[in-house]
């Protein structure tokens, strides 16, 4: 059994309790903590979990083997370093941080520490994804041609934005890119490979009164010659699910939601997967926890035999970097070529 230390009981909590029930034959949740009562009381009331307002008691347990921390990304660095100076692996909550520069520092005290450390981009284990990464990897669309995302959701002002925090570079470090976009963009880079060049523009539009971006649109050129965009916002009313298409020479593959559909250049086609997450909405939480749970179990898969999980910190940096040059390239108004200027 690996035993697990909870960081942090707000909004983002909840899929991950639900999996580690599922996964109760292979995790032991030992401690869930809170600096706020109620936010312990609320969470107590929904799962079998031992709340605690004591973060060394979390860190102290020389028990504990691992720390989920799902706390605000501006709080990332300082208790990803202090889980690791306790010997604990931790599973943490995109983004990494609120800037690339601390991401770096935090991946940096995990690996100093020799702690494995796994982050939340749970886009990856979706069924569709898993089974178009073993197309991919078999060749079954030939050589690609074009690869784009649209990330196209609705997130409201009142309730959402107007949150305290919320839509600020303090806290979230960012808008649409690295608070909603991240995901998909994510699993677009882990299908593709790296991106060699972007022109973007960004802009926050006149419907949210927020400090970041919530609207960009991008021409990409990967490392392999590919051509795609990127179209990622929070303005599109009611929310739609986003969309990854990939073209190759042997056929296109569309990815919508969770669901995969693949046409073939032979006349064959393949379905995978369903489009029931629909997190795209005014609820960011509308989405079933499978994902989660596949993403918790080959997190302690890792830890059981000494290895790497599906999404390392070092490989999510990557995603940081892309989300760097997408602004970078609009406040500069120029190409930008992430693989050397955010290495």
């Amino acid at each position: 059994m690996i035993t697990i230390g909870i960081i942090g009981l707000g909004v983002a909590v909840a899929p991950h309790a639900k999996s580690l029930l599922d996964l109760s034959d292979r995790v032991r949740v030992a401690h869930a903590f809170s600096r706020t009562a109620e936010r312990r009381d609320a969470f107590a009331a929904r799962f079998p979990f031992p709340t605690t307002g004591d973060l060394e008691a979390v860190l102290g347990d020389p028990g504990v083997d691992a720390v989920f921390v799902l706390t605000p990304p501006n709080t990332h660095l300082g208790l990803v370093q202090r889980c690791a100076e306790a010997g604990k692996h931790v599973l943490l909550e995109k983004p990494i941080e609120v800037d690339t520069a601390r991401a770096v520092e935090l991946v940096e005290a995990c690996e100093d520490k020799g702690v494995t450390l796994g982050v939340v981009l749970q886009h990856r284990f979706r069924l569709g994804a898993l089974k178009l990464r073993e197309l991919l990897d078999q060749g079954a669309l030939g050589r690609l041609a074009n690869a784009s995302a649209f990330i196209r959701w609705w997130r409201p002002q009142q309730g959402y934005y107007d949150q305290p925090g919320r839509g600020t570079f303090a806290q979230d470090g960012g808008g649409v890119l690295i608070t909603q976009a991240i995901h998909t963009l994510d699993l677009l880079l882990s299908l593709t490979g790296p991106v060699a060049e972007v022109s973007a523009f960004a802009q926050t539009s006149h419907l949210h009164d927020i400090e970041v971006e919530d609207i960009v649109g991008a021409a990409v050129r990967y490392g392999n010659g590919t051509i795609g965009t990127v179209d990622a916002t929070t303005v599109c009313y009611p929310g739609f699910k986003e969309r990854i298409e990939l073209v190759g020479e042997k056929g296109t593959a569309i990815l919508t939601g969770a669901e995969l559909r693949v046409y073939f250049q032979d006349g064959r086609e393949l379905v995978e997967g369903s489009e029931e997450d629909v997190a795209g909405g005014a609820d960011p939480m509308a989405f079933p926890h499978d994902f989660h749970c596949r993403l918790i179990a080959d997190f302690v898969d890792a830890l059981e035999a000494s290895g790497e999980p599906r999404v390392t910190g070092a490989g999510a940096l990557q995603v940081h970097r892309f989300i760097d040059a997408l602004l970078s390239s609009a406040t500069e108004r120029r190409i930008i070529a992430p693989e050397t200027r955010f290495r």
